[in-house]
């Protein structure tokens, strides 16, 4: 009998364009090799255009789906999107009892990449303090660093480490100072594509190549679903960073950027490398035969 592979649940909303949300963390768990699982937040009618409609679930429903899985299936990890409104985040947090001995990534989805704001502002609260304490690894990108830092990096801005020398290191150390066990700041909006990872100890640079060609749509979901996974697969949460760094980092390399007309979606599963070789090996066949 073969072993069982890695569990992980998805807490997150629906892209029905299949770029971002849950549609996203499932490509990344199966290139990640773990079994992935969802609990549905919200549904969106989004494309890579924009986002047209967000219809939250009940909180009783997004409690069930977390018991169901918890009950059967098991849950060694959890990844943690979209949460939207206050009522969401304390129904996560419910729900969160019910896997205590999973370790939790939490990506701070405020706003979508076509700009639509996916976190109502009287939920910001709420994500600090019932959520952000919760979570393993918190993965926001500078902005949402600045919303989740708010008064605290004001409040300690002359008690930090003496390692903490630039803007994004007091981000990350002001975030850290918030309950989570590890910050990694993402550098997708930095001009230098440099994520930035504190433990409480350690402030450690995992730097990554530019794709400027690239399709982003749905990097920061593959991200955090990726080290989500190797948190599940028994990796340290700096190697697991450095890890899910550069799955991400590829997916964007080969986005799908002809897809739709706007961002297109990270492309975390090969798709086109796929079509590539399959091509090539075609026209290799083909010319095997005499015509």
């Amino acid at each position: 009998m073969s072993a069982a592979p890695a569990k992980v649940l998805s807490i997150a909303g629906s892209d029905s364009g299949g770029g971002a949300g849950i549609q996203a963390d499932l490509k990344a768990f199966a290139r990640c090799g773990v079994h992935g699982m969802t609990a549905v937040t919200a549904v969106t009618a989004q494309n890579t255009v924009a986002v047209t409609g967000v219809y939250p679930l009940s909180p009783e429903a997004i409690v069930e789906q977390v018991r169901a899985v918890a009950d059967d299936i098991g849950v060694d990890a959890v990844k943690i999107g979209m949460l939207g409104t206050a009522q969401t985040i304390a129904a996560v947090d419910r729900a969160l009892d019910l896997v205590p001995a999973a370790p939790v990534v939490l990506d701070p989805v405020m706003v979508a990449e076509s700009g639509a704001r996916l976190l109502d502002e009287d939920a910001q609260e709420a994500l600090r303090t019932r959520i952000l304490p919760r979570a393993a690894v918190v993965t926001p990108n500078v902005p949402e660093a600045a919303v989740l830092a708010d008064e605290a990096l004001l409040a300690n801005e002359g008690a930090l480490p003496d390692a903490a020398e630039s803007h994004h290191e007091r981000l990350a150390v002001a975030v850290h100072r918030l309950g989570p066990g590890a910050v990694v700041l993402t550098g997708g909006h930095r001009e230098e594509v440099t994520d930035l990872f504190f433990d409480g100890e350690r402030l450690v640079e995992i730097p990554g190549p530019r794709f400027a060609g690239g399709a982003s749509h749905g990097s920061g979901c593959t991200h955090s679903a990726a080290l989500a996974a190797h948190l599940a697969l028994g990796y340290e949460p700096l190697e697991a960073a450095r890890r899910a760094k550069s799955i991400a980092a590829e997916a964007v390399r080969d986005g799908l950027r002809d897809l739709g007309a706007g961002a297109g979606p990270v492309d975390v599963l090969g798709l086109t490398r796929d079509q590539s070789s399959a091509a090539r090996g075609a026209v290799g066949s083909a010319g095997g035969y005499r015509l």
